[in-house]
């Protein structure tokens, strides 16, 4: 079944950034870019009349100690809407939460993930720990941006973090060997199956477009703190 929210997301954001490769110039890409972005939400609510979720009330549990544990790590100018919408997509804020591949906590860390991270810092897994999943959420996707290489922008850039967040970096670096568009993750790079189970990628393609497209907007209207891939 088609999706019309994405279709709509994909026309006006992938048009926006070929408009602004034909003028030719890096702060034009990047406007057209973005303006394609936020335009592409805004068609998307208003012509297909999709429901968008609200940040639920047991977020704000949780809205400080994120914004104290990413700042910590980011420094003031941490992603804590980025981080927040990744949380509300992982496991809805459920501290508890346990999916049927294992994953544990608000992050949705796999035990060994979780016990590599945590090894790398001398310190132990707690994925069932809300603070700690929420400290390593950040740790972790720190370390996937600083590794991601050829990104257009920051927006591209995390984009491609939360792709390896979900599938593993070695994939990403593949989708970018095998694409026209190694810079550009969303709708473009991230789009291309490098060899896993089709339902593998449609998850993967869909994980970084769902966080910083429809979610993190979310978030940062509720004025969690600075996001990616919004002004």
């Amino acid at each position: 079944m088609k999706d019309p929210v994405k279709d709509a997301m994909q026309m006006v954001y992938v048009d926006g950034y070929r408009a602004g490769l034909e003028r030719g110039r890096l702060q034009s890409t990047l406007g057209a870019l973005l303006r394609g972005v936020m335009l592409g939400v805004v068609l998307a609510l208003l012509l297909v009349g999709y429901a968008v979720a609200q940040v639920p009330d047991k977020a704000n549990e949780y809205r400080r100690d994120l914004t104290r544990l990413s700042r910590s790590v980011w420094g003031m100018d941490a992603p804590v809407s980025n981080l927040a919408a990744q949380i509300h997509q992982e496991s809805g804020w459920n501290p508890s939460a346990r999916s049927r591949a294992g994953a544990l906590g608000l992050a949705q860390f796999m035990p060994s993930t979780a016990a590599g991270i945590a090894r790398d810092f001398a310190d132990f897994p707690q994925p069932l720990d809300p603070r700690w999943s929420m400290l390593y959420q950040s740790r972790y996707m720190k370390q996937l941006y600083d590794e991601t290489r050829h990104a257009t922008d920051a927006c591209e850039r995390y984009a491609f973090a939360l792709a390896a967040y979900n599938g593993g970096m070695g994939w990403v670096r593949r989708r970018q060997q095998m694409s026209d568009t190694p810079a550009v993750c969303l709708f473009a790079a991230c789009e291309i199956n490098p060899g896993i189970l089709p339902s593998n990628q449609k998850e993967n393609a869909e994980y970084p477009r769902r966080i910083l497209l429809r979610l993190t907007p979310l978030y940062y209207e509720a004025q969690w703190g600075p996001a990616r891939c919004v002004p």
